[in-house]
């Protein structure tokens, strides 16, 4: 099927897909590889102290066990190209010995665009990556598709350097290739997989803690 039968909103919403599940990641790895270099990563998730933090931290359920599992593998070593982008600002918030100045108004919100610190670009990516996830129906207007590309573009630049941002460049304008309409679907269910993952699991949680209220009485 040719690129022309998604309409333009879902295009936009395809080019934004890619260049949050593919560059994006990258230009935080940059960052993520140079406080946490990839020869002494797995050492550094073992350390005593690094490992009790992390257990809290997955006890309090901002690491998840797919998350949990990447960190530390059963077979092989620990590896950050297998880390998203959530796993790395994680582990760069709470594991760091880099003074990252913290957003103003914190990792949750969207930076203003005054804000260029390694800490907001990592807080930009994160909050269009989530934005994008809550699309109802896989389709993003022209106004914000500009103003989200220019805000993630000039994030991977910082971080990631020139050539990253001319990957962007390029992604933003590249004819898609016949795939795109199985992308978006795939991207459309996948999201639609995680809400109904998230509602089971929050149904399974008020449901454990409605039956240790019955014990206790």
């Amino acid at each position: 099927m040719a690129s022309n039968a998604l309409s333009q909103e879902e295009e936009n919403y395809v080019r934004m897909a890619l260049l949050l599940t593919g560059i994006s990641p990258r230009a935080v790895r940059v960052l993520f590889d140079k406080e946490f270099p990839p020869a002494s990563l797995s050492f550094t998730v073992n350390d005593k102290n690094a490992k009790k933090k992390l257990n809290d931290l997955r006890g309090r359920r901002v690491i998840n066990q797919a998350q949990w599992d990447l960190l530390f593998p059963c077979s092989g070593i620990t590896d950050s190209k297998t880390f998203d982008v959530t796993l790395m600002i994680v582990l760069l918030r709470n594991l760091t010995t880099l003074p990252l100045v913290p957003p103003i108004n914190g990792y949750d919100q969207l930076p203003v665009t005054t804000e260029t610190t390694p800490a907001s670009d990592i807080a930009r990516i994160k909050h269009y990556r989530n934005l994008l996830a809550h699309l109802p129906d896989g389709k993003v207007d022209g106004k914000l598709f500009t103003t989200a590309w220019n805000d993630i573009s000039n994030a991977v630049l910082r971080l990631g350097g020139i050539t990253m941002k001319q990957e962007c460049d390029k992604l933003k304008t590249i004819p898609l290739d016949m795939s795109s309409q199985e992308t978006l679907r795939n991207l459309h269910q996948a999201n639609i997989d995680i809400e109904t993952i998230k509602q089971s699991f929050d149904l399974i949680q008020n449901e454990q803690t409605e039956i240790k209220k019955i014990l206790k009485h």
